[in-house]
């Protein structure tokens, strides 16, 4: 099933399902669960319902660059006083061995799209991280004192360490250092 210009959509009922309805996203596609006793009408409506709030969930988890701009501003004035101000902040595809990088040449900062989906406060944290390199360009202890004035950076390191540890990789430099 598809909806013209939206995504496709795979609807599956169940004799089991009494009253639920859920949704969820399979690669491109959304799959809709449905109690088996819905009507056709009921079931459309249930069907527009799910992907308006899936895709807003969605959008809500994957910040566009702009989004990221206005992040990375708001959390340069709230935790670096202002003295971070980045060029541009953008998502890129290429960084399969790193969360994020800065280049304090020309100000930008990229995070790899492998952080989009994960908890703003993650991705708050990694942004918070790219930004202090703007202030110190290595990871001593003046650049970890910056990143510490994030209340969640531990929290956020811990949860970057899990999820490294759980898809078999190794934490990118800079993100397991003291």
């Amino acid at each position: 099933m598809s909806g013209g210009d939206g995504p496709e959509v795979e609807v599956r009922r169940s004799k089991r399902r009494r009253r639920t309805v859920s949704a969820y996203r399979d690669g491109d596609r959304i799959v809709v669960l449905i109690p088996a006793s819905l009507s056709r009408k009921e079931e459309a409506e249930w069907v527009r319902t799910m992907v308006e709030r899936l895709e807003k969930s969605e959008k809500r988890r994957r910040p566009s660059d702009d989004d990221l701009m206005q992040r990375a501003q708001g959390l340069n004035d709230r935790y670096l006083g202002g003295l971070a101000t980045p060029g541009s902040v953008r998502w890129v595809e290429n960084q399969q061995s790193r969360w994020g990088s800065c280049t304090p040449g020309d100000r930008t900062i990229r995070l790899s799209a492998r952080l989009r989906g994960m908890p703003g406060w993650v991705i708050d944290y990694v942004l918070v991280h790219e930004l202090a390199h703007l202030l110190e360009p290595g990871h001593d202890a003046s650049f970890w004192a910056w990143v510490e004035r994030y209340p969640q950076a531990e929290r956020a390191k811990g949860y970057l360490l899990g999820w490294s540890a759980a898809a078999h990789l190794k934490l990118p430099p800079g993100y397991d250092e003291e």
